[in-house]
């Protein structure tokens, strides 16, 4: 099997990372400064107990999907389309197409701009870049994905690897679920700069986070998606099993960079207005990062 990792930030550079490691054909493609760092030296793979270098192909150019049996999407959620079309016409005919990206809109789009079904994967892993062609992780690493004749082979290959993975008809459930974990931590966690396990300890932020939940709930049973019961619960623990993580949104401040909120507490805003159900918690979550983005703008 070979595989491409379309945008190759920090969750596409672990998991290429692994299958490497473990005998897949990877190449990665993403950004200059960080293709030029895997070129020369490998991409450096940090966990708890493990710093090691991974040899494999890297590449600016969206032609590096070309001949992947498996290719994983992993772009912001706001260049779906764009980077869609661009890798479009060098897909291999069987290619299956896996989109590792937040939100639960992404398969659809992406499928509309690539003309094949794609595959909607729920992703459970904190990981960030520690600079060019360095990536650290900090906790999970399991992925839930859907239902397809190429997915059992998928989920095997990923589980060999070290990545448990499970194949399921309900990973757009599961996509919601995660949706709702991330319209909890990303804001609060940009916006406090905090990492979870600190932030949840300050006065107020399981209220906050418990009505965020509520309204996504909300928001969720109106569109016919069948949430766990005790999703305020599983939220809410998260900040135990990774209490050093800061959400992808803070990151992508702390860069200067445009963040998926839109796509996150924006999207739970749209929806809830489309389906005339109240959201004013992430409306105003939403609307605060917005204003920190146009801030550092």
């Amino acid at each position: 099997m070979k595989v491409a990792v379309m945008g190759a930030g920090s969750v596409g550079c672990y998991f290429g990372a692994l299958l490497a490691r473990a005998g897949t054909d990877v190449t990665l493609i993403g950004r200059a400064g960080h293709v030029d760092a895997v070129r020369a030296n490998g991409l450096l793979l940090e966990t708890a107990t493990l710093r090691t270098f991974v040899p494999m192909r890297a590449t600016t150019e969206a032609e590096g999907v070309a001949g992947a049996d498996c290719v994983l999407f992993c772009v912001k959620s706001g260049d779906t389309e764009a980077v869609g079309r661009a890798m479009a016409p060098h897909l291999y005919a069987n290619a299956t197409v896996l989109s590792l990206q937040n939100g639960v809109d992404n398969p659809e789009r992406l499928q509309a701009v690539i003309g094949r079904p794609v595959l909607p994967v729920a992703v459970y892993v904190a990981t960030e870049m520690a600079g060019p062609g360095h990536v650290r992780h900090h906790g999970r690493g399991d992925l839930v994905i859907g239902e397809s004749p190429t997915s059992a082979a998928i989920a095997a290959r990923f589980s060999a690897a070290g990545i448990p993975t499970e194949v399921s008809a309900s990973a757009l459930d599961a996509l919601w679920g995660k949706l709702v974990m991330n319209c909890a931590y990303n804001a609060l966690s940009a916006l406090t700069r905090m990492p979870y396990g600190r932030m949840l300890a300050v006065s107020g932020i399981a209220g906050v986070m418990s009505d965020v939940v509520g309204e996504c709930v909300a928001v969720a049973e109106a569109s016919g998606i069948a949430l766990p019961d005790d999703i305020l619960a599983r939220v809410l623990d998260l900040a135990t099993t990774m209490p050093e993580q800061v959400s992808s949104t803070a990151q992508d401040l702390a860069r200067g960079r445009s963040s998926e909120i839109d796509h996150l507490n924006g999207f739970i805003l749209r929806k809830g207005e489309a389906l005339g159900v109240p959201t004013p918690v992430n409306r105003v979550l939403h609307t605060l990062v917005r204003a920190a983005e146009a801030r550092s703008a």
